[in-house]
């Protein structure tokens, strides 16, 4: 499946004339030597944090509530959402009232990550087998978040729920000490552009 057919739910749930959250095929893509994250938060009708992963032309996304945690002893609730396209990293600022997902955002954190993923025999799975197959691990080298996670499906998507998955941070180093957790959503700056959620929100008129 091309990334153009992946983002036809991205498509399909916006009206591009009312946000400006990027649309697909109006950007083009620069070449990476590696593959990007970015860790948005997104003051919706529920605050939580989105957490994307370039696979591939496109950004495999997941909603957590709670939002990553450098503590390996928390284990966070990740619903998958629907893909993204590369230029959705820059995003920041407000979705309209009335669109899909309205509410503001901020990029909390990004930058590039390093697969890990083996299978018993020691050799590579490849990032998009890895997540098909349910369970990926990855290093993350964002200004903020720092080191190797795990993301591991344990609800398959079925007619009575929604497919869902833990995102938890690997223990490394003497005895694994604990890491900082997350913080507050509403005191968190991008790092971008240093901006909290209701200074984005201010400067578009939308207090």
């Amino acid at each position: 499946m091309t990334g153009n057919d992946r983002l036809r739910d991205y498509r399909s749930k916006r009206d591009f004339t009312r946000t400006e959250e990027p649309s697909p095929g109006t950007h083009e893509g620069s070449a990476r030597d590696a593959p990007r994250f970015v860790v948005q938060i997104h003051d919706a009708r529920r605050m939580h944090f989105d957490f994307r992963l370039q696979v591939d032309d496109v950004l495999k996304s997941w909603s957590v509530p709670k939002g990553p945690s450098t503590d390996p002893q928390d284990k966070r609730l990740a619903v998958p959402t629907e893909d993204h396209p590369l230029e959705y990293e820059e995003f920041e600022g407000v979705i309209p009232r009335g669109e899909y997902g309205g509410g503001t955002v901020i990029v909390w954190d990004h930058g590039t990550y390093e697969p890990l993923s083996h299978d018993r025999r020691g050799r590579t799975v490849p990032f998009g087998e890895a997540l098909e197959q349910g369970h990926a691990t990855f290093r993350l080298n964002g200004s903020k978040l720092r080191g190797e996670f795990a993301l591991t499906r344990f609800r398959d998507r079925t007619d009575d729920g929604e497919e869902a998955w833990l995102l938890v941070k690997a223990r490394e180093g003497r005895g694994g000490a604990a890491g900082r957790g997350t913080p507050d959503p509403r005191r968190a700056r991008s790092v971008r552009t240093g901006r909290t959620l209701a200074q984005v929100a201010a400067d578009s008129g939308e207090e």
